[in-house]
């Protein structure tokens, strides 16, 4: 019996610095992304992509803060969005567009979690933790504070109530490398789980995730897994506007999703931060349909040779 997957677009922009993510899930779609999860047996329901009204202003303290009334909505949206969708599908994909839409994302399953009497646990593969609040954003591009609004911490008040915060013991984030300093100083008063890529230069990929697949299984927990295009190393996904260099190498992200289809245990996915006009002839557009087939069932003697 083949198990149902749904691909939602949010073609947001507003939390990030740069133009070009609101193309993000037409170049996944062209990419081809139903179709690759429709041969590996998958069906597939595109819900098509959402959108918000136009908003008036929201004025912060913090001045460098822009687009504060937009991204709001989105996360409004996009709550409700996929708590629907974790409830209708086996494994919902939300298509991005900026980081800031991990806010509406993760609260959403997040509350389809808790109404299964489940916790939720997520795997966060980034360059940057996102763990800024609304006063301590100096670039003031809201794509660096989703973490900290769906784990529930103050200074957040300016975004929609939040029902479910993920328990920071929760959170597992790998390929970490660009941390601000309020940032280091949240992820040890909150304890979150992080392995920056010095780390996985000296361990590799695998011993911190079976760690945390384990606690996951363990717990009865649903995982929800966030992948940022700047997880990777920028010499093979150039298509983003955050580069970092020193990024997860191409045999190191589809080890990671080969594990994380291994275990059975992944429920819920976002694609983000995908700039198709910072692009090389869709290239990185179609590593990031290559690499979620991988945590979709394709085996490495599947892969067809890539030619650019």
């Amino acid at each position: 019996m083949s198990r149902s997957c749904s691909i939602l677009g949010a073609p947001i922009q507003t939390g990030a610095s740069q133009p070009g993510c609101l193309m993000g899930p037409a170049s996944l779609r062209t990419a081809g992304l139903g179709q690759v999860l429709a041969e590996l047996g998958w069906r597939v329901s595109d819900l098509g992509d959402l959108a918000i009204s136009a908003q008036e202003p929201m004025a912060h303290a913090n001045h460098a803060v822009h687009d504060l009334a937009e991204t709001r909505a989105w996360i409004e949206v996009l709550e409700g969005a996929a708590y629907d969708a974790a409830a209708a599908h086996d494994l919902p994909i939300f298509m991005g567009g900026d980081h800031s839409m991990a806010a509406g994302t993760v609260s959403g399953v997040s509350r389809y979690a808790a109404d299964q009497g489940r916790p939720l646990f997520v795997l966060w593969l980034d360059a940057h933790p996102d763990l800024h609040t609304l006063s301590t954003t100096e670039s003031g591009n809201l794509h660096g504070t989703p973490v900290a609004y769906f784990i529930g911490q103050s200074d957040c008040e300016a975004y929609p109530p939040l029902s479910h915060p993920v328990d920071p013991r929760n959170i597992t984030m790998m390929g970490i490398r660009s941390v601000d300093g309020a940032e280091a100083a949240r992820i040890r008063e909150t304890g979150i789980d992080v392995h920056d890529m010095r780390s996985i230069d000296e361990t590799g990929v695998l011993p911190p995730l079976r760690a945390f697949l384990s606690r996951v299984r363990a717990a009865n927990g649903m995982l929800h897994v966030s992948f940022d295009v700047d997880f990777l190393d920028p010499d093979i996904a150039p298509a983003v506007g955050t580069t970092v260099p020193g990024g997860a190498t191409f045999r190191e992200a589809h080890l990671i999703m080969e594990e994380l289809c291994d275990s059975g245990l992944v429920t819920s996915l976002d694609l983000v931060e995908l700039n198709p006009f910072l692009d090389e002839r869709g290239r990185t557009a179609k590593l990031m349909c290559d690499l979620t087939a991988s945590l979709f069932g394709r085996r490495v003697l599947d892969r067809m040779t890539r030619s650019y």
